[in-house]
Formats: C-alpha cells, sequence, structure tokens
C-alpha cells in the first residue's frame, strides 16, 4: 500500500523553494488535494508570494470549507495585500471553526488597527481598479504562448501556477497593484515543461502541449471528437491570414517538374533525379565510376563496379592523354 505524501510546516520551514516545487509535482497527480493547498499557500507566504499564497488558501477553502487553517493562510496573504477587511473576514471564519486558536484573535485585532489607521488617515480600504491589461495567444505544433502585454515587471514580481488543465498567474504591475490571470485550458498540458519569461514590455508564458494538436480556442472542455492534428497554416492568432505555405511549396516543385530542359541541362537533370531517387548502393555506383574514370563512365550498377577499378572510357571521337609532369 502506498504511502501517502505529507508536507509538514518544518518541512516547508527549512526550504520553501524546496518545498515548493515539491507540492507543485504532488499537485499535478492530485489536484483536488486542500491539505496540499494550503501548504503550498504557506510555502507561498515564506517567499512572500502573498498573491498566490491567497489563491491557494482560497482553492483549499473550496475543497474544503471545515479545515481552519485555510482561512489562516488567506487571512496572512490577504493582509501582506493590504487587504485588510478581506484578512479579517478571513480570520474571523477561521476563528468560528477554531475557538481554541488564539492567533485568529491577535490577527483580528491587527486587522482593526490597521483599518483604523488607515481611517485616520483619510485612506478608503477600498480595492483600487486595476488599470486595463490585455493578452493575447498563440500556438506552434508544440506550445501554447500566452503574451501579456505589461511593462516594467519586476524580476521577482510574478508568480505562475501550472495545472495539467489550467493555468493560474499573478503579475505585480508597476503601479504596485496585482494583475491576476486563471485560465482553463482546452486541452492539457505538461506543467513540468511549462515555462515563463519577464520581458520589457511583455510576460510570455509558453506551456507545452500533451499531444501535437490544434486548439481551437485557449479555454474550454476539450473532446475527443473536436481534435485535429496541428496545421500550421490554420491556428487563431492576432493575424487573420494564414499564409499557405504547403501549397507554395508543392507549386514551386510542380513548375520545376513541368519546366523543359534541353541538350546537356536535360541529361544533368536526369542523373540528379537518378542520383536523388536512388538507393545507397545507386550513389556509391554512381560516384566511384565517376570519380574513377575521370568523369568518363557514370553506372549505377554496383555490383558490376564494386568489384574492379573503373577505367577511362571517352567517346570515340576523343584522345585522352595523360598530363606532362615537367
Amino acid at each position: 500500500m502506498a504511502t501517502k505524501r505529507t508536507f509538514p510546516d518544518s518541512f516547508i520551514d527549512e526550504d520553501p523553494q524546496k518545498a515548493l516545487e515539491a507540492l507543485n509535482d504532488a499537485l499535478q497527480g492530485d489536484s483536488e488535494n486542500a491539505e496540499w493547498f494550503s501548504q503550498r499557500a504557506y510555502a507561498h507566504i515564506l517567499l512572500k508570494n502573498y498573491s498566490c499564497a491567497a489563491d491557494d488558501a482560497k482553492k483549499a477553502q473550496q475543497l474544503k470549507p471545515s479545515l481552519p487553517l485555510t482561512f489562516m493562510r488567506t487571512g496572512i496573504a490577504e493582509y501582506h495585500l493590504g487587504r485588510y477587511e478581506s484578512a479579517r473576514t478571513a480570520f474571523t471564519q477561521g476563528h468560528q471553526l477554531d475557538v481554541s486558536d488564539k492567533s485568529f484573535g491577535v490577527w483580528i485585532k491587527c486587522c482593526e488597527e490597521m483599518m483604523e489607521e488607515q481611517k485616520q488617515n483619510g485612506s478608503v480600504s477600498t480595492t483600487p481598479t486595476a488599470p486595463p491589461v490585455k493578452y493575447d495567444w498563440y500556438q506552434t505544433e508544440s506550445q501554447v504562448i500566452v503574451t501579456v502585454m505589461v511593462k516594467k515587471v519586476p524580476k521577482d514580481g510574478m508568480c505562475v501556477n501550472f495545472l495539467e488543465r489550467e493555468l493560474s498567474a499573478t503579475i505585480r504591475l508597476a503601479s504596485g497593484e496585482d494583475y491576476n490571470i486563471k485560465l482553463h485550458l482546452l486541452h492539457p498540458i505538461i506543467p513540468q515543461q511549462s515555462t515563463f519569461k519577464i520581458l520589457t514590455t511583455k510576460v510570455e508564458i509558453k506551456m507545452k502541449k500533451m499531444d501535437a494538436i490544434r486548439w481551437e480556442k485557449l479555454e474550454g472542455e476539450g473532446q475527443d471528437s473536436n481534435i485535429k492534428h496541428f496545421d500550421p497554416n490554420q491556428y487563431p492568432s492576432s493575424s487573420q491570414h494564414a499564409c499557405k505555405w504547403d501549397k507554395m511549396v508543392v507549386d514551386i516543385n510542380e513548375e520545376e517538374k513541368n519546366e523543359k530542359l534541353e541538350g546537356d541541362a536535360a541529361l544533368n537533370k536526369l542523373f540528379q533525379q537518378i542520383y536523388t531517387d536512388g538507393s545507397d548502393e545507386v550513389k556509391r555506383a554512381m560516384n566511384k565510376s565517376f570519380t574513377e574514370s575521370g568523369g568518363t563512365v557514370l553506372s549505377t550498377n554496383w555490383k558490376d563496379v564494386g568489384k574492379r577499378k573503373v577505367d577511362m572510357s571517352p567517346p570515340d571521337d576523343v584522345e585522352f592523354k595523360k598530363s606532362q609532369q615537367q
């Protein structure tokens, strides 16, 4: 019987980053485990990824509403994000589930003090309206790429969680606000081979496709009956026109085939075609006979030329003379 994996606080305290990677891996196999989401939230808190921590803690709440610790994690994350009213609500709900845990009361008091301080400073505790942020997507045969058009994102200002059918990301904007994106993907990806990159003018998220098929759209419920093999000429993107490269190549090849050559050009083309389409033995025979005969013999019979030296055989009206060395 397999032993269920556990991730105690002591394990996370020792190396939060290592614990985060282990929890990411574990959640690939069981994306409905509330305890693991709660513990990953704790790892994010220690790494100061508070937006990701809040997302994971809330996910744990949905999966297991009776777990007080998930409300504790949510409250701590919200508190560090400056959302004191939301934090107080989470701590209050957690305290109702476990009245014996005095730390809930301490946190509730801290939230109330910060809320009072905001009022005294004339600050209204409301969530500011996030600036409009646009994202687009395109695909290759092996990847789906999501591009978020945001500038000047700090190097440590992005947190991304990849699941087989879900992408969630929190991006810290230059204004200090957080932009959240959560996508329920049309088809599965390989989380371990998916990456993201912060650039000067945008953020790029690359998700490795599990199957090399064409996605009709980014989100939704994919069905096998709708699956199509990837066609680079037909893909959703910001461009409305796709160049039919395959057809263009075919047309060019047809033109080349239909081109009528004469004389030596036609003969050379014939030899090239024989060499291109020939087997390894045919190619060896042609190379050996041409080289040994000084270009006067071109044979495709390896059984013949393979066991002898091919002598020079100039045309009847041509006399072959060896060069004289001085």
